[in-house]
């Protein structure tokens, strides 16, 4: 089926569109089904203008989880201003945060990060991503623990890999929220309360 030509729009406003139609891309077909071509035909762009934006596939795929991560650092840090000045209560937020994410993100989050493996730059961009998020749970979590920089890294590292397979286990019907809001915090205060 044959597009109608999309009509000229600044180039953030374009980039916008096409990352809304990479998201139902994702939504719909999956990320396999995700390529510049693609992309384009489905915007009503030319192939040109969709490599403009983003060079590579890997650079789509960069965009898009950039989005996606953007508005959960805001969801993130807007929940944690909220919180009570108490482990057990910004546990909770966090993972309230995190779970929420997860829900107004979709399977579409997981779906662009199992994605975003395999070649160079998005290895790069994962670890970028993954130590930025650690630095904002340590620097949450900081004034409620007495473990050292060093330790309380390496366990905000381990919840955020539970964080993600407890998600993963919400978005399968295996969890409720409350129930994967609980267990992610518990694990939260058990860690961060227990001795190096």
């Amino acid at each position: 089926m044959q597009e109608t030509p999309a009509r000229k729009l600044p180039k953030a406003q374009r980039r916008d569109q096409l990352l809304a139609t990479a998201l139902e891309i994702v939504h719909d077909e999956g990320t396999d089904a995700l390529t510049l071509g693609y992309l384009a035909e489905r915007a009503g762009v030319s192939k040109p203008v969709a490599y403009d934006h983003f060079g590579t596939r890997s650079g789509l795929l960069i965009a898009l989880y950039r989005q996606l991560d953007d508005l959960q650092v805001a969801a993130f840090r807007e929940a944690l201003a909220q919180a009570p000045r108490r482990l057990a209560d910004v546990a909770r937020v966090v993972s309230r945060a995190y779970v929420d994410c997860t829900i107004s993100a979709g399977a579409e989050w997981h779906a662009v990060s199992a994605a975003l493996q395999g070649d160079e730059e998005m290895e790069a961009f994962q670890r970028e991503l993954v130590d930025s998020y650690v630095a904002l749970y340590c620097e949450a979590f900081a004034p409620y623990t007495d473990l050292p920089e060093d330790e309380l890294r390496r366990r905000c590292v381990g919840i955020l890999g539970a964080a993600e397979a407890i998600s993963r286990e919400m978005i399968r019907g295996e969890a409720t929220e409350d129930q994967a809001v609980a267990s992610l915090a518990g694990l939260m205060v058990a860690w961060l309360s227990a001795a190096p």
